[in-house]
């Protein structure tokens, strides 16, 4: 059985403690650093970017992944990116680890570095180091909500959540979960940074499946702009102080529980990345289903979510089933375009490839709404999937017009 915690965060497991600063990076009065341990090495799995232009923290991360170790800490700077920052970009992705290793006492090899913001901006190191030895002084198991804040940008509310997972033997483990995003959000990895903490026991190679499954069907399942972003990175931790027996065999009762868990926590932070979309005033689900396969059903799917068209068509609450017809038709999906049926909120518009009479009014009233469901049926197979967006508002505009003035 799994349980939602009442505010739940990265730090509600057993054996993690997060800690911020305000280093001044880019922003004001606020906190821009976050630091979260583990009370005990943990094992750890990563999926980053497909962006060919890889931050330099990220390049970090994956030579450090494909060493093998544990981890103890993951330190996390919001406003600037640290991307095409050159060789001394490089430098400040190994600073900050260092930072790490000499506040903590912990092996440089078990420091994980994200940043996020500004690309193309210089580092300021030595503001990062400062904020990295305070936040290394006030490390406690309550500061998983203020850790979730010190690492938003364009993000208006902080993404964290945590769930209990009742085993069949008895035992009980606990998954927590911080993330941002708010734009730049397209799936294969991209645009946004998550850190999903347990205390259940997971060996690596059996953590990195789990990830992987479950990946498919939240973070790489949102779309808000298309944009893949130069730093998004996943980073899953299990540090086994639940006291719980290692989870083994993902087929096992204890296996799927856990995957259960992971999945509720990785959905939760990757729709509210989208419903903080910026400017988004709807949270869209879209479904297609009868493809020749999940695969080319998701392809449609996605060809739907990120159509602008189609999103400033939401934004109107406008039933234009003609551009939803329209992408799935250029998806790459098999289509019979004779066959396909659409609805927008449940009312049938078109089926068989041609439209149907339906209440232009009545079909407004049912987009209007701060949850919209829109569904097609390619009637070819069993071939069904889901995925999630927003629309786009004039907000998006704005935002992103002014995002470094």
């Amino acid at each position: 059985m799994i349980t939602v915690l009442a505010d739940g965060h990265v730090t509600s497991p057993r054996g993690w403690q997060a800690a911020v600063a305000a280093c001044g990076i880019k922003y004001a009065h606020r906190d821009d650093l976050a630091l979260v341990v583990s009370d005990v090495p943990a094992t750890a799995a990563a999926v980053f970017t497909t962006n060919a232009v890889k931050a330099a923290p990220v390049l970090y991360d994956m030579a450090l992944m494909a060493q093998g170790g544990e981890l103890r800490a993951v330190v996390i700077n919001a406003g600037n990116a640290n991307a095409c920052t050159g060789t001394d970009g490089d430098a400040a992705a190994v600073a900050m680890a260092r930072a790490v290793e000499t506040a903590l006492g912990l092996p440089m090899n078990s420091v994980f570095v994200m940043s996020t913001g500004t690309i193309g901006v210089p580092m300021p190191v030595e503001k990062i180091v400062r904020g990295i030895d305070e936040a290394a002084r006030r490390l406690s198991p309550d500061h998983g909500p203020a850790a979730a804040r010190a690492i938003m940008t364009t993000d208006t509310r902080p993404k964290h959540c945590a769930v209990t997972v009742a085993l069949p033997d008895g035992h009980t483990i606990t998954i927590g979960g911080m993330a941002k995003g708010a734009g730049m959000i397209h799936p294969n990895m991209a645009t946004m940074l998550a850190v999903v903490t347990t205390d259940a026991a997971v060996p690596r190679a059996v953590l990195d499946t789990a990830m992987r499954q479950v990946l498919e069907v939240s973070f790489n399942s949102i779309t808000i702009d298309g944009d893949t972003s130069t730093n998004d990175t996943l980073l899953v931790m299990a540090n086994g102080m639940s006291g719980a027996p290692p989870i083994t065999d993902l087929t096992s009762s204890a296996g799927t529980a856990f995957l259960a868990g992971l999945t509720a926590v990785c959905q939760y932070l990757a729709h509210a990345i989208v419903r903080d979309g910026e400017g988004a005033t709807r949270f869209v689900t879209i479904t297609v289903r009868g493809a020749r396969s999940h695969a080319e059903a998701k392809q449609a799917a996605m060809a739907i979510a990120r159509s602008p068209l189609v999103k400033t068509a939401l934004f109107g609450a406008d039933p234009n089933w003609g551009r939803v017809l329209c992408a799935i038709g250029y998806s790459g999906a098999t289509v019979d375009p004779n066959r396909v049926v659409l609805y927008f909120g449940g009312m049938r518009v078109l089926e068989n490839g041609l439209p149907l009479p339906f209440d232009e009014r009545a079909a407004h009233t049912l987009l209007d709404v701060p949850e919209v469901i829109i569904e097609a049926d390619l009637k070819l197979g069993e071939g069904e999937a889901t995925v999630w967006t927003c629309d786009f508002s004039y907000d998006y505009v704005r935002i992103n017009a002014e995002y470094r003035t």
